[in-house]
């Protein structure tokens, strides 16, 4: 009998459904479709929860039908999600209450600044972030108080508060579930206990009985009925799911992912209690009764500004084009591009910064913007790293995926300025390699220490750089910082 797993992968602009073949150990087809963003006032962002669920009902009926899978031959599914988004619904229809709030919005940047320094320390204590409209808390208060209704739902007991793993698990099973690296990003789960936390539920105001019940990664999460009735056996947040994906599972080894944004973490193993002022502790995964944490720095701005150098300023047509375009030049001739679009993440956070271009001359020309924001992921990847180090972390394995990680520039700049060998991940994409594989834990089909011969590695990028060079590069970045 043929053997499948469904790995969904419900990114910031687009989803993806894969069929992954158990006994040839390969995704063998894929569908995605993108969906629309929302920017209803500056630095506002939504999406329509339901044009995400229909949207993934679709691509996962399209992979299932093309390849003429049986209901017994669906063993389960995986589930990886763009985190912090947060969607409200009513629990007897199922239906949204308001567009979902994404984690680039800053729509709650003064509720956030308006907390006393003391709460904010709590908060760092208890969830391992520093707190910031990033995280999920501050929109699920936002809704409360601005959406006509929500209150009223909330004392009858009818508000449901998810991120998106938690809508889609709903929509697909009637449960109202969440895994702990999901729950770890929302600013209301305690690090330490794995459960949600009475005194930060008090702080930002939001009902118990209206978030999802904490549950372990490789759960079972009920089945899904319109999808074969096959169970989901796994749910991961997409930066965790592509450290599994990386096969990032030992502690010390850290993957970089060039996506809409970019994301850098490193693997610390059991101990939650490391806790560096500028970066965030997390989860990253639980398997069973064993946790696994994670130091992380996020970028809010990676890929992202590249598409804004094509959509906006029409610089190249194809993104293909910006690697022999960054090379076409010598060296960055003194051009930075600070891709502040919605504030800087790790290690700044600054959400009032705005982007800006510094060091153009006459001779500047679109070879100089592409290359300089090609740059910019790899010198706030390197502040991030910088300050793990001032912690004492020490780094074994450095991998990267993403979309930024098909450029060859990127790969060979960061190995550059990092000082350190860096691995291409073959899979671009293998966030949800990740959550296919610990839908494969859960089942007992593999365990941890298989994942690592399951993940390949296509490209080495060692250091060609003078120290001196790498130097001078990332002086002209922290003065382009300072302008902002």
């Amino acid at each position: 009998m043929r053997k499948f797993i469904l790995g969904i992968d419900e990114g910031t602009t687009n989803l993806r459904s894969v069929l992954y073949d158990v006994t040839r150990k390969k995704i063998i087809d894929t569908e995605s479709k993108r969906f629309k963003q929302y920017y209803p006032q500056s630095g506002w962002v939504e999406q329509d929860a339901d044009e995400i669920f229909k949207k993934t009902l679709a691509t996962a009926k399209d992979v299932l039908s093309r390849n003429n899978v049986e209901k017994e031959e669906l063993l389960g599914i995986g589930i990886t999600n763009q985190r912090e988004t947060v969607v409200a619904w009513d629990r007897e229809t199922g239906e949204p209450v308001y567009k979902a709030i994404v984690w680039q919005c800053r729509r709650t940047t003064d509720m956030i600044n308006n907390l006393s320094k003391q709460i904010k320390q709590t908060i760092k204590e208890k969830t391992g972030l520093i707190p910031n409209p990033y995280f999920s808390a501050s929109k699920m208060k936002w809704i409360l108080e601005n959406v006509k209704g929500t209150k009223s739902l909330a004392r009858s007991g009818r508000l449901c508060f998810g991120t998106i793993d938690s809508f889609l698990t709903f929509k697909l099973t009637g449960n109202h579930y969440t895994d702990t690296t999901n729950a770890s990003r929302t600013m209301l789960m305690n690090l330490h206990t794995l459960q949600w936390d009475d005194e930060l539920l008090e702080i930002f105001n939001i009902p118990k009985n209206s978030l999802p019940e904490i549950k372990a990664s490789d759960s079972n999460f009920g089945n899904a009925k319109r999808l074969l009735n096959a169970p989901i056996r796994g749910i991961v947040g997409d930066q965790m799911s592509s450290m599994f994906g990386q096969g990032a599972v030992r502690y010390g080894n850290t993957k970089v992912t060039f996506g809409t944004g970019g994301f850098i973490l490193t693997n610390i193993g059991s101990n939650s209690t490391r806790n560096l002022p500028n970066l965030l502790t997390t989860v990253a995964s639980t398997i069973g009764k064993k946790t696994c944490y994670a130091i992380e720095g996020s970028i809010y701005s990676a890929c992202s500004a590249l598409n804004w150098l094509q959509e906006k300023l029409e610089v190249y047509d194809d993104v293909t084009e910006t690697e022999s375009m960054a090379t076409s030049l010598e060296n960055n001739e003194g051009v930075y591009l600070v891709p502040a679009f919605t504030g800087l993440g790790a290690p700044y956070w600054n959400d009032n910064a705005r982007a800006c271009i510094v060091g153009m001359n006459l001779n500047t020309g679109k070879e100089h913007l592409v290359r300089a924001c090609l740059e910019s992921m790899v010198y706030n990847t390197k502040a991030i790293v910088d300050e793990m180090k001032h912690d004492g972390l020490k780094f074994k394995l450095i991998s990267v995926d993403g979309g930024g990680s098909k450029n060859g520039f990127v790969l060979q700049f960061l190995a550059d300025m990092l000082n350190h060998d860096v691995v291409k991940s073959k899979y671009s994409e293998s966030t949800v390699l990740g959550a296919i594989f610990m839908a494969m834990i859960s089942l007992k089909l593999i365990n941890l220490n298989d994942i690592k011969t399951m993940t390949e590695s296509e490209t080495l990028y060692s250091p060609k750089m003078s120290e001196s060079e790498r130097k001078k590069n990332y002086q002209g970045w922290e003065d382009a910082i300072k302008k902002i």
